[in-house]
C-alpha cells in the first residue's frame, strides 16, 4: 500500500506543479513563460523520483509501469493497483487546480497545435526516447542511484522545451487524462493515449537489443 500512496502522491505533484504552470502562465499573461513550464515539468519530475524511487520508483506514469512490466523489471500483479493510483492522483490535482482557477478553460489539457498525426508521431518518439533513458538508468521497483532523477528529469525537461509547443510533450497518459476530463476537452485525447504508451512500450525490445551480449 505504501507504494501505491507514493505514485498517488507523486503523480499529484506532477500534475499539480506542471500543469499549474501552464495555467499560472495563462492567467499571468506569460509570466511563466514556455521555458519555465519545461523547466517545471523536469524539476518536478526529478524531485519526486528522489523522494519516493525508494518507496514505489516513482513511476508518475501508466505508460512507464506498462512498460516495465513488458521488460520484466516490475511485477505485473502491482501493474493495475499502480496505474489506478497514478490516475487518481492525477485527477485530485486537476480537480483542485479547477477550484483554484474555474475560469481557465483547459487546464493545462495537451492539445495539438497542428494536424492529429504529427502530435501523434511527436509524442510517439518522446515516449519512446524517454523510456529508453528510463529503463537504462531505473531497475522498476526502486530508484535510489545518485544519477536516475537527474537524467529523467533531465529528458522530460529537454523534450517539453522543444515539442511542447507543437504537441504539449505529455509522454504520460495519466498526465493528459486528468486535464482532458476535467475541462471537457477530450477531443484529442486518444493520441495521448495511444502514442504515450505504444511509444515506451517499443523502447523495451530496443533496449533488449542493445543490452544483449549475443
Amino acid at each position: 500500500m505504501r507504494k501505491y500512496v507514493a505514485e498517488f502522491i507523486g503523480t499529484f505533484a506532477l500534475v499539480f506543479c506542471g500543469t499549474g504552470s501552464i495555467i499560472i502562465n495563462e492567467e499571468s499573461k506569460g509570466a511563466v513563460t514556455h521555458v519555465g513550464i519545461a523547466v517545471t515539468f523536469g524539476l518536478i519530475v526529478m524531485s519526486m523520483i528522489y523522494t519516493l524511487g525508494n518507496v514505489s520508483g516513482a513511476h508518475l506514469n501508466p505508460a512507464v509501469s506498462m512498460a516495465f512490466a513488458l521488460a520484466g523489471k516490475f511485477s505485473v500483479k502491482d501493474l493495475l493497483p499502480y496505474i489506478i493510483s497514478q490516475v487518481a492522483g492525477a485527477f485530485l490535482a486537476s480537480v483542485i487546480l479547477k477550484y483554484l482557477f474555474p475560469a481557465n478553460e483547459f487546464l493545462g489539457t495537451t492539445l495539438p497545435a497542428g494536424s492529429d498525426a504529427q502530435s501523434f508521431i511527436l509524442e510517439f518518439l518522446l515516449s519512446f526516447f524517454l523510456m529508453l533513458v528510463i529503463v537504462n538508468v531505473a531497475t522498476g521497483s526502486k530508484e535510489q542511484g545518485m544519477f536516475a532523477g537527474l537524467a529523467i528529469g533531465s529528458v522530460v525537461l529537454l523534450e517539453a522545451m522543444f515539442a511542447g509547443p507543437i504537441c504539449g510533450a505529455s509522454m504520460n497518459p495519466a498526465r493528459s487524462l486528468a486535464p482532458a476530463i476535467i475541462s471537457g476537452h477530450s477531443e484529442h485525447l486518444w493520441i495521448y493515449l495511444t502514442a504515450t504508451v505504444s511509444g515506451a512500450a517499443l523502447a523495451i525490445p530496443t533496449w533488449k537489443y542493445l543490452s544483449s551480449t549475443q
